[in-house]
């Protein structure tokens, strides 16, 4: 194993590692990145991998990001003369996997690049003269030889519409890009410390796969139909191999829980415009915590029929706006005219814009949306810049609006059900009121919570538990901070209406409530009747809330002689 230090700001590491006889890990060790894709924050860095196949012929899966550039070939050619790689396998076209295919192919113009019809295209449009390519569907092999025969496996929208797993039959290990991946950057080549990175692994599924979930389960049944798959070989993170059963057990399960909700979001974007599928992607992670299923459609590549279907049985519509004059570009159009022919009364509606050169503008095909009897589900995004924290963070919350709306005649019938004798039972068990604040960047959020216990002495620490669709629940992370406010008896009266009202997505919480700043960097509120700094240490699934447990690192009190003021409630159904 050998680790190369980059002298740069940030700190970029290379490493390899020979993971069977003829199979070599190159892994670009990002240790500093703290945002990505979607721009939700990381803990702990991330990797790009990469991998080398050895047979009678040379394969090289995926390459590198682009800020890896000297660092990544400089590490490959001290493994191979690029001229001896006879196939380039690219995973799926996303830049933090083929940003050096390029550069690669200036290096290596004998090499056959091996994807899927969609990445095809796509690349011939990034690197505008010729290759050599082969298309490749699933079912499909190239022989290395040595046994060394690779098969591929259809997987779109993990999470690109182009992706392809690749599958080694000599070696048993299935090659996914995203799929089973996380943002986990350490020397650990493999996945041995499973308490280390689940945290991460479970953040990333529910950011970028939970929205795929129907597709997950598609890809993995594929993968049933494979021989023995013995390690898998991601894109991102430590490979799994000491865990693997338990890791793909937990994708399959997070998955079917995914596509058992009763209702359905089509999500639908262009995927090589703009910020269009980061921002459908925020979008959607925000639907998904309502427990409200996402089907994500790439408008360029999707089939005609398959929009429609999955038009017609979606109760809610989110769209981006595709390039200005798209009327020209055949597939979009005619998928554009699908969704909006296949579209019903009752059904709601959410459109943003792609901040690409030129949006379709949103209003004239929002009304005809309206006139087809659609219920517009959150104000329309209109991204005049390049999309920040503040933005995607607005894309989230405004995903979460739409799956409560459509999740409110439930939650109204089942507030109306009083009768029942345990739900009155549960009401007895009271609880204090708090305000959780939190900030991780430009982000500022708040909570009122009353599900607080005192969960340990040394070090002192606490328990929350936060429903699956509070915004603040993407600032709760393992390893984020935030603030306790304890709020006082007969005087939480103004706080508490105040953080009770329904607040529009992306809109300040803290207008008009005094507030000094904690050294975590979250807001103390100043009529509190106490504070404490808190960090997330770990987080446990409970149905719709998520248990936090978080030490407490400080803490002072206003008033010695205050009381805690406590939120007593008639049922145990609801808040």
């Amino acid at each position: 194993m050998v680790a190369t230090p980059a002298k740069t700001q940030k700190r970029l590491t290379m490493q390899t590692a020979e993971i069977t006889p003829d199979t070599t890990a190159i892994r670009s060790l990002d240790w500093d990145r703290d945002r990505f894709d979607i721009e939700f924050g990381l803990q702990n860095g991330t990797t790009y991998n990469s991998y080398l196949i050895r047979g009678d012929k040379t394969a090289l899966v995926d390459t590198s990001h682009a800020k890896f550039r000297q660092l990544y070939f400089d590490t490959l050619t001290g493994l191979i003369d690029p001229q001896k790689i006879d196939y380039l396998i690219i995973s799926h076209t996303e830049p933090d996997h083929s940003g050096l295919v390029k550069d690669f192919l200036e290096m290596a113009p004998q090499a056959t690049v091996v994807a899927a019809k969609v990445a095809i295209k796509f690349l011939e449009d990034l690197i505008h003269r010729p290759f050599e390519k082969q298309v490749v569907k699933n079912g499909d092999t190239i022989d290395l030889g040595k046994g060394h025969v690779i098969e591929f496996v259809n997987a779109p929208n993990l999470h690109w519409p182009d992706t392809i797993f690749s599958y080694d039959r000599a070696t048993g290990i299935l090659f996914t890009c995203d799929a089973f991946g996380m943002h986990y950057c350490s020397e650990a080549t493999y996945d041995e410390d499973l308490k280390a990175i689940e945290p991460d692994y479970r953040f990333y599924y529910d950011c970028l796969m939970a929205p795929n979930a129907r597709s997950v389960l598609s890809a993995m049944k594929r993968m049933d139909k494979l021989g023995e798959i013995e390690l898998v070989a991601n894109g991102h993170g430590p490979l799994l191999s000491h865990h693997l059963k338990e890791l793909l057990d937990r994708y399959r399960k997070w998955s079917k829980a995914q596509t058992k909700a009763e209702k359905m979001v089509a999500v639908f974007y262009v995927s090589d415009y703009g910020y269009s599928d980061r921002l459908s992607q925020a979008i959607a992670r925000g639907i998904t915590k309502t427990e409200v299923a996402v089907e994500m459609v790439d408008l360029r590549s999707a089939e005609n029929n398959e929009v429609h279907e999955l038009v017609s049985r979606a109760t809610g519509l989110v769209l981006g706006m595709p390039p200005l004059g798209s009327n020209s570009q055949s597939e979009i159009a005619a998928n554009l005219g699908t969704v909006l022919a296949a579209a019903k009364e009752k059904q709601v509606i959410g459109m943003f814009e792609s901040y690409g050169d030129d949006d379709e503008p949103i209003d004239p095909l929002l009304t005809k949306f309206r006139d087809a009897g659609l219920k517009k589900a959150f104000p329309s995004i209109r991204v005049k810049d390049t999309p920040d924290e503040a933005i995607y963070q607005l894309c989230e919350e405004s995903g979460t609006d739409l799956g409560q709306l459509l999740n409110r005649e439930k939650l109204v019938k089942q507030m109306k059900s009083l009768d029942s004798d345990l739900d009155k039972a549960m009401g007895r068990l009271s609880g204090g009121l708090y305000i959780i604040t939190a900030t991780k960047g430009d982000i500022r959020s708040a909570m009122l919570a009353s599900w607080v216990s005192q969960a340990s002495f040394t070090p002192p620490g606490l328990t929350i538990a936060v429903a699956k669709d509070r915004a603040i629940e993407s600032l709760m992370q393992v390893g984020d901070r935030f603030v306790l406010n304890i709020l006082e008896e007969g005087r939480y009266q103004s706080l508490m209406k105040h953080f009770l009202k329904r607040f529009k997505p992306g809109a300040d919480r803290f207008a008009g409530v005094d507030t000094q700043t904690a050294s975590n960097g979250s807001p103390i509120l100043t009529e509190a009747l106490a504070y404490l700094e808190c960090q997330v240490e770990s987080r446990m699934e409970c149905s719709d809330h998520w248990i936090v447990y978080s030490k407490v690192t400080t803490g002072r009190v206003s008033d010695l002689d205050g009381l805690t003021a406590v939120h007593h409630r008639k049922v145990g159904n609801h808040y």
